[in-house]
């Protein structure tokens, strides 16, 4: 088989069935990634799937430098809890408790 090379991978094509604003998170399933633009329902767009980035904390959680970080879709926020949520990457910052946002390294 040879390979074909396609792209970089910083960004990558997405077309979402619904408009994803500027800035959100896009659930792939097995890792997120962030819109790079506004992208309208059933029109291809980029998604940012590398870089560091301030996301919604769950309320009253610590979350360790270094720490596993997972995206709940549900309440569109990230938490160190594993569980059924999605892989989002690592905190590259300590986020205390009161903290309303947590740097997240993307898994890409």
């Amino acid at each position: 088989m040879n390979a074909v090379y396609w792209q970089k991978g910083e960004t990558l094509d997405y077309t979402p069935e619904e408009t994803v604003s500027f800035g959100s998170v896009v659930n792939l399933t097995t890792r997120i990634g962030i819109a790079a633009e506004d992208i309208p329902a059933n029109t291809k767009g980029s998604v940012q799937m590398e870089g560091v980035f301030a996301l919604t904390k769950a309320p009253s959680e610590s979350i360790a430098l270094g720490a596993a970080v997972y995206y709940v879709a549900e309440s569109d926020h990230i938490t160190a809890t594993q569980g059924a949520n999605v892989p989002a990457g690592y905190a590259v910052q300590k986020a205390e408790t009161e903290d309303t946002t947590v740097l997240v390294k993307l898994l890409g």
